[in-house]
């Protein structure tokens, strides 16, 4: 069993910043990729930014320049720092992993219980 724990989220005005964080545990081989996605209500879950372990990064566009991905493989944990945050990004952040659970396994989603990112204007 994987467990995801997130934390970070809360209220800021607009132009402000914050940190989440995501830390996995559990039987975990290795970890194939990390990331971020959110859920505006009504809307669907987007991808925000996404980490390979071997480093490489994505982004959706409107959050590039802003966001910054990155983790620590060691503690398997992954961060995204959010800064000139917009009313726009207010949604239900939710961390993803992809993991093998053995080395000869797939590779398998895993989801955290999301953190709500409230920005004012």
């Amino acid at each position: 069993q994987v467990q995801l724990v997130e934390s970070g989220g809360g209220l800021v005005q607009a132009g402000g910043s914050l940190r989440l964080s995501c830390t996995a545990s559990g039987n975990i081989f290795r970890i194939n990729a990390m990331g971020w996605y959110r859920q505006a209500p009504g809307k669907q879950r987007d991808l925000v930014a996404a980490i390979t372990g071997g480093g490489s990064t994505n982004y959706a566009d409107s959050v590039k320049g802003r966001f910054t991905i990155s983790s620590d493989n060691a503690k398997n944990t992954v961060y995204l720092q959010m800064n000139s945050l917009k009313p726009e990004d207010t949604a239900v952040y939710y961390c993803n992993i992809n993991a093998k659970l053995t080395r000869w396994s797939n590779g398998y989603d895993f989801w955290g219980q999301g953190t709500q990112v409230t920005v004012s204007s």
